[in-house]
Parts: C-alpha cells; structure tokens; sequence
C-alpha cells in the first residue's frame, strides 16, 4: 500500500443512458484521515457510496482498497471495511441482538458477544437490545446503524450522515467515540452530513461535489477563507445614531434590529473599522465577529450555476 492510501479512487464515472451521474471522479483517503463528502441533493454522493461498497458498477474507472483493486478482491476488501446510513433496513422482526449476532457471524468477529455488548453500551441501546427492529425510533435505528458499522474493527468505514435523527447530546457522544475509534484504531472515514459545523469538528480535509463533478477540496478553514465576507454585531444599549450616522457616511451596509447593529464588512477590512470605531469614540456594550464558516461557502457554492465564488 503506497504512502498509507487506504482508498484511492481514479477517473470513476457513472451513467444511466444519457445521464451523467458520477462524472470522473477522483479521490484518495489516507491511514487514519477523515474526509468530508459533500454535495446537494442530485450531486452523485450516493451513486459515489454505492459504486464503492461494490453495489452499483461503475461505467469506467477504478477503485483501490489498500492498494488492491476493487472487486476484484471484494471478499478481503469487504471484510476490512463497513458503511452506515440512515437510509438502509434490517429484518424487521428480528431484535437489536439477533442483527448484531448476524452481522458478527457474518464478519466472522472474535468474541462475538463482547464486541456486541460494548457497542450497545457505547451507543447508549443496549438496554433496548431485546427491542424489535420495527419498534425502533429513527434515532434508535441511527445509533444500530452505527453499532453494526464498527462491529469488525474496520479499518475504513463510509459513514453517511452518521447523526441524523439524534438528539443533540447523544451526537455529541456519537462524535467522540469516532474520534476515539480513529485514535485507537487509525480508522480511515469517508464522512457526509448536511451538519456543516459538525464536518468542520469532525473532517482534516473537505470534497465538494456538485452534478457529479468535484469542484473544490481543501481544508474545512481553506474553504471558508475563500468568501471574503464578515459581519460584525455591534450592540448599543443607549443612543446608537453616533454609529449609523457613521456607517451612513462611510458608506458600510448594515442592519439594524432593535439595539442590534449588523454590519457586512470583508474580513481583512475587520479590524481597520473597530479602529475607526475607536478614534471616532463611537462605544458599544458589545461586539460579536462572525466570520464566514464552511456552510457559507458550500452554500454561496452550490448556489452558483458554476460554483465559482468570485
């Protein structure tokens, strides 16, 4: 395996007749990376999933796990890694347990019944291990998904939407024990998720896709350093006329809600204007900066008929 590639995915390209879905399509995963995948709705992410858990066939390029081709050597391929989504089923009579020991058998798992207890446990469903799959809550069904997914220790997991349906405080939980199983285990992750905070917590480097085309990938802070935009909140209790009578006069666009002073200013620009709010003695009760995030970008990207953000 050259220079700890796990994935390595070259020019991979899916039609339907005339319909491009994946188009050439490159990207790599390294030993221990997670990597974002993101992309509106139609961009080709799941068609991407799906020819890479050997699903759907691809129309023309290649896929390499662990520097061997894939499927050829689909067997030892799929042995090494796992997939979740909340968009997938399981026997609906059978119980949290009885699809664990399934999939344990099926993966062949050492200490099947150990590893089993100890994703309940770490996912908070083992008291509900009896429970039928068709009692389950969307959460709950989210959190089995999960559990079956590192039932075989693997070594790249494609995690699709991974907290979709949880409550705020078990997806932070969710969170921690990914973190936790790529620091014990080097776990390689292939992430998407429409939770743009959470793919900066969780993703070192980001792919945006778009009509199957990658059009951008860099670092989740890369790419929010491309708008150039910022807004700072100025908060005047009292008398803020001082203040529009300035941003008036410099020509700033602004927002006023309430004693709430919302002003669009480019980030370099930031603290030239906290200056000038200084010599002009212009005071404020409070300042807050918001700079642009990943979601503004994906969101000024996927709005734009040719993802250009010029």
């Amino acid at each position: 395996m050259k220079n700890d590639i796990v994935l390595d995915v070259k020019h991979l390209t899916k039609k339907f007749s005339d319909f491009i879905a994946v188009d050439d399509l490159s990207l790599s995963i390294r030993q221990g990376e997670v990597l974002g995948l993101l992309g509106p709705n139609g961009a080709g992410k799941t068609t991407t999933i799906q020819m890479l858990l050997g699903v759907m066939e691809q129309t023309s390029g290649s896929i390499e796990y662990f520097g061997k081709e894939f499927p050829k050597y689909r067997q030892e391929t799929l042995s090494m890694i796992n997939f979740s989504s909340t968009y997938i089923s399981m026997p609906w009579e059978f119980t949290l347990e009885e699809i664990l020991m399934l999939y344990a058998r099926l993966y062949e798992v050492p200490d099947k019944k150990k590893r089993i207890d100890k994703l309940l446990k770490e996912f908070e469903i083992y008291d509900m291990r009896k429970k039928q799959f068709k009692m389950l809550s969307a959460g709950e069904k989210t959190r089995l998904f999960l559990a079956k997914a590192f039932l075989n220790y693997p070594k790249l997991i494609l995690l699709d939407e991974p907290t979709a349906s949880l409550d705020p405080d078990i997806a932070v939980k969710i969170r921690e024990f990914l973190k936790r199983e790529r620091s014990e285990y080097n776990t390689s992750m292939l992430f998407t998720s429409h939770n743009m905070a959470e793919v900066e917590e969780m993703c070192e480097r980001v792919i945006i896709m778009k009509s199957g085309k990658i059009i951008d990938e860099d670092t989740p802070e890369n790419l929010a350093k491309k708008i150039k935009g910022a807004h700072v909140e100025l908060l005047i209790i009292k008398d803020h006329t001082k203040l529009l009578d300035f941003l008036d006069k410099q020509k700033y666009l602004y927002e006023v809600d309430n004693r709430t002073i919302r002003v669009a200013i480019d980030e370099q620009n930031i603290s030239g204007f906290l200056h000038s709010l200084f010599t002009e003695k212009i005071k404020c009760d409070e300042i807050n900066i918001n700079k642009p995030t990943l979601e503004d970008y994906f969101l000024q990207v996927v709005n734009s008929e040719k993802g250009d953000t010029q």
